[in-house]
């Protein structure tokens, strides 16, 4: 048995439209937030940057690869790719490279380039998904890949990716996720004597209760 039928989200927005928290939208507390958090935190919705560091090609490619790496088949999409581009754009780094590979934006447009020869963008769903498999087991062989270390190069696009997908909104109203608290803070964080345990009154509430971590085949 497969995971439970989602419901379609109610209230703000969700990654194609449906998440186990459908009445929840994370934006409706941003007046509860500092300014200048509500102002980086709207801007990821309202103010979704242009692609400035990525060629068309490399745009179509890559643009097919985050979708089925973060199962956005349907609409509304969270701009994955777009926030991914800001960031080498702006020449931003995380900090740390691994010692054998290049920097990351070589590496973006080598995994590109890779794709692009594998026909990844036109591709069937299922195909993607076995080249996204394989791609996560580091079993792509061949020029260009052999120019990298293909299991730091998963690692690589595969933080960027979550990065960009995990730091929208509208991801938070997929997980249920309270988004920031400052300066209200979280009150009820470890009061195991209050009701609904360790739940703010104002966070969301799940309307299917499933960890998909968990879902085995036959289950």
């Amino acid at each position: 048995m497969g995971p439970p039928e989602l419901p379609r989200h109610r209230k703000g927005t969700a990654p194609q439209g449906r998440s186990r928290f459908p009445d929840y939208d994370v934006l409706a507390q941003a007046r509860h937030w500092d300014e200048k958090t509500r102002e980086v935190v709207l801007a990821r919705v309202d103010q979704v940057p242009a692609i400035e560091f990525f060629e068309a090609g490399e745009e179509r490619t890559l643009r097919a690869f985050c979708d089925v790496v973060m199962a956005q088949d349907a609409e509304p999409r969270i701009p994955v790719l777009e926030y991914i581009d800001e960031k080498l754009a702006k020449g931003e780094r995380d900090g740390y490279r691994y010692y054998n590979m290049p920097d990351d934006d070589e590496v973006w447009r080598l995994v590109a380039q890779g794709l692009g020869e594998m026909g990844f963008a036109d591709a069937p769903l299922a195909e993607q998904q076995e080249i996204v498999g394989r791609f996560s087991k580091a079993e792509l062989h061949g020029p260009p890949w052999s120019r990298l270390n293909v299991a730091f190069a998963w690692e690589v696009v595969h933080r960027d990716i979550l990065h960009a997908f995990y730091g929208h909104p509208w991801a938070w109203n997929e997980i249920g996720f309270g988004g920031p608290a400052y300066p209200r803070g979280y009150s009820r964080f470890g009061g195991r004597h209050l009701p609904d345990s360790e739940r703010e009154p104002w966070e969301g509430r799940e309307e299917v209760g499933y960890d998909p971590g968990r879902l085995r085949e036959g289950e």
